[in-house]
Formats: C-alpha cells, structure tokens, sequence
C-alpha cells in the first residue's frame, strides 16, 4: 500500500521546487542549488564584529551600510580571502526536530565577516568553522528566523541568491597623499565585488588590489580629481560609474554610483 505524504512535507517539497520561500533569482536567471552545511548564532549582546560594526569585511556599522541585522560571519570553505563579502544566502533549518522551527521558514543573509577555525576543538563542540566545513555564523535576529534559540547549532540546507538592495552602489573614500583606498557596499546582483579600476580626470584606468574585505586600493595620489570606478562582480558583469565623487572629494566621504541591474 502507498502511503500518501502528509500535507505540511508535501507542500515543502512544491514550493522548495518552485523556488519560493524568499529565494530571489541568481543574474543567470535560474537559482543556484540548496547545499548542506551548519549554523550557530552569536547572541546580540555579546561584543562581536556582527554586532559592534567591525568584521573582516570591512564594513564597518552594519546598518549604515544597508545590511541591518541579517547577517552572517562565514567559514574559510565559503569566505574565499574576502572575495564572498557581500554575497547572500539563503537558509533553511533542515532535519532537527528539537532545533528547527516548523516548515522549515528561509531567511536571506549577507556575508559580512569571517568565522575563524578553532582547530583545537572538535567540529560540533566549537570547532564549527574548522576547514574544510561550510558553515554560517548568524547574526541572533537571523538564527532565529529560522531556528529556536534554545539551540546552538542546527543542520541548514543553503544557497547563493542575489541582493536585493536600494539605491546605488557607495564608494567609501579613504586613503593618504601617498595611496587610495575605497570601500565598496551596497551591491546588488550577487553582491560580490571581484574586481575593481580607478580612474581620475587626468589618468587612465588605474587597477586596484585587494586590501582585506571589500576595501581595494591603489598607491596613488588622486586628490583634486573627480573620481571614476569600474567594478567587476563575482560572476563577471562589469559596471561603469563615472564621476562618482567630484573633484573636491574628501577622506572618509561616502558618495553613490551605478547599481548593477539583473
């Protein structure tokens, strides 16, 4: 005899096979595949980078910078040397009847600090961000949207979706007479930033490095220049955004260029 599946599992399987339960649509059109991995969660007053505005991204206070309180620091396996900051992911709580909450409710989170190995503990006594795991530290409001906070670590089924953000993309300006440095936020599309080039009134198109996080630099002194940026996302779209800042920009200022468009 076949037994029919109870009702609540079978429309999970429909709307997990839809796509819906806040996946949003990758720039090739199609969504990225669910994978398995792990989540714990730092609560909200405890002193920690996903709280207090630091984090290895760069980012600085989190809600001037537009990404609020769903957040999440991300294992060495994801975190790619700085290259998945900003990137989103949706979750789901998975296969925990203690942890997770019922129907399995997504969240979508970015990227916006690094979860550093403790080798000296075992994987699932501290050791959750030990290489070669995929494993999110989220933010406590995040964690618990999709899981009780009586639990500490929960099995998650996640994917890579695009960032849904207002506005354009912003160009934090620092730097000295000696270097420039640019820290880049707000990024739509898969909201990674792979690549980027400055160009002032009186250059050509100047590559930039890497600094750590999403702050990229070049060892060039462009004060007294409007300023122009090429930025290059993880999955290859370019955008051009000219003029950003004017000719009298100044350190520490933040202004806002081209978006990418899916």
């Amino acid at each position: 005899m076949v037994r029919s599946l109870p009702l609540f599992l079978l429309l999970l399987l429909l709307l997990s096979g839809a796509g819906i339960g806040g996946g949003v649509r990758l720039g090739n059109g199609g969504y990225e595949d669910w994978r398995l991995g792990t989540a714990t969660y730092v609560k909200e007053f405890q002193s920690h980078p996903l709280n207090d505005g630091g984090g290895a991204c760069g980012y600085g206070d989190l809600d001037i910078f537009r990404y609020g309180r769903y957040t999440a620091g991300l294992s060495a396996a994801l975190f790619g040397r700085g290259g998945a900051c900003g990137g989103c992911y949706e979750l789901r709580c998975v296969n925990d009847i203690r942890g997770c909450l019922r129907a399995s409710p997504t969240v979508v989170v970015t990227a916006t600090d690094f979860c550093p190995a403790n080798m000296g503990l075992a994987d699932e006594a501290g050791g959750w961000c030990n290489f070669p795991r995929e494993h999110l530290e989220l933010s406590e409001a995040a964690f618990l949207r999709v899981a009780k906070a009586k639990a500490s670590i929960v099995p998650v089924q996640f994917r890579r979706v695009s960032c849904d953000r207002a506005g354009g993309m912003r160009f934090t300006i620092t730097g000295s007479a000696h270097f420039l440095q640019v820290l880049i936020t707000n990024v739509a599309a898969d909201g990674e930033v792979a690549a980027v080039k400055v160009k002032g009134s009186r250059t050509g198109w100047i590559p930039m490095g890497r600094n750590w996080g999403q702050n990229w630099q070049c060892d060039a002194d462009l004060r007294g220049q409007p300023l122009s940026f090429e930025v290059t996302g993880g999955r290859g779209r370019t955008v051009t955004a000219y003029s950003v800042a004017p000719a009298d920009w100044m350190f520490a200022q933040t202004f806002e260029g081209k978006q990418f468009v899916e």
